[in-house]
């Protein structure tokens, strides 16, 4: 699945308001994944790690504090001042084969190169696979992480869906791609992040490596969820539109009742839920975001204003709604003080949910 490019990638992502490290549930995600990678690869202090689109280096800093040489690239600037900050060698650019084919003859190619949720924000997706094969030694690895398409559609995650997201992707179609790049899938995990994601593993097509049954076995999965058949992306549709009337209709009803809502976090996500759904504050007061980054400013399109996280506590709303669900064990657990005046939490997606 696709989109075309509304915007250009120059105009999203050279100054970029999004900060992994601001996610306490995320760091440990990469904290893990460094753990399990290291070990699995049997990493030193002799391999090399790079990592495409590595934003503020919430996850190269852990492979640093076990003295494993890295490399960070991210066309970000302000993103990668904060990962040198972190003491992240880091490389402010456009990742592609000619900086790929660059860093290869400076001695750069990579034992391991890690890309978690940046294929989805690639507008040339066939040159910047191909800087992976080229940047990757004969018998590395590469691990990417994505939303799986399989559980943004039965999940009704159509807020999944926004402009820096270019493509969405399957086993399928994945394979299709790193085979057209002499690369080969050998291994997928599914993972619970971002309401369901896959981490596949990367290898040149000529490797030893085998190929685990853990891929044929989510193709076979896949197939049979219909993602190779237009009519289930058509039936997608309509549960959207369902899932947009269930949330007004809640919002409506409580406004009705005279009771105030917030929202919680200032997420890409939020906005295509809040757009696509028509809501302006005449529903919602109000969002906070822990950055600071997006404090002060406001929702593209909706213009609903963005506070720090104190603003709850405030005002003391009788409803949140949380905007980045996909962090909801650890939103529900940041907010429970909202319990003290009597005040419910609720996430949108896939239905309306009260906690």
């Amino acid at each position: 699945m696709q989109l075309p490019e509304h915007v250009a990638p120059d105009d999203i992502f050279v100054e970029y308001a999004y900060f992994s490290s601001y996610s306490d549930a995320w760091l440990d995600h990469a904290r893990q994944y460094v753990e399990d990678v290291t070990s699995r690869l049997k990493l030193d202090k002799a391999s090399r790690v790079v990592e495409l689109g590595s934003n503020d280096g919430y996850l190269l800093q852990f492979f640093v504090e076990k003295g494993i040489p890295v490399l960070g690239i991210d066309p970000a600037a302000n993103v990668v001042k904060a990962a040198e900050a972190r003491g992240v060698r880091s490389l402010v650019g456009f990742f592609d084969a000619s900086m790929a084919g660059r860093l290869a003859a400076e001695g750069e190619q990579a034992d391991l190169i890690v890309g978690n949720n940046v294929l989805a924000q690639v507008a040339e997706l066939n040159d910047f696979i191909e800087g992976v094969r080229l940047l990757l030694k004969p018998n590395g690895t590469a691990t990417f992480e994505f939303p799986h398409i399989l559980q943004t559609l039965r999940g009704h995650q159509f807020d999944q869906f926004y402009h820096e997201h270019y493509s969405y992707f399957s086993a399928l179609t994945i394979e299709k791609i790193l085979s057209a790049h002499r690369l080969r899938l050998f291994d997928a995990e599914q993972l619970p992040t971002h309401g369901g994601s896959l981490r596949i593993y990367i290898c040149h097509a000529e490797s030893d490596t085998p190929t685990k049954p853990s891929v044929g076995k989510l193709i076979t999965a896949e197939r049979g969820y219909g993602l190779d058949r237009v009519a289930t992306y058509d039936a997608f549709a309509d549960k959207v539109m369902e899932t947009k009337r269930n949330l007004l209709s809640f919002l409506i009803s409580v406004r009705s009742a005279g009771m105030s809502i917030a929202g919680y976090g200032a997420p890409g996500k939020g906005n295509t839920l809040l757009n696509y759904c028509g809501i302006r504050t005449d529903l919602i007061d109000y969002t906070v975001d822990r950055n600071p980054y997006k404090q002060g400013k406001f929702l593209p399109g909706t213009r609903i204003p963005i506070y720090a996280p104190e603003k709850i506590s405030e005002t003391k709303p009788a409803y949140v709604l949380i905007l980045p669900w996909n962090l909801k064990d650890e939103i529900l657990e940041q907010l429970s003080y909202v319990r003290d005046w009597g005040g419910q939490l609720v996430t949108p997606i896939p239905e309306v949910k009260i906690y």
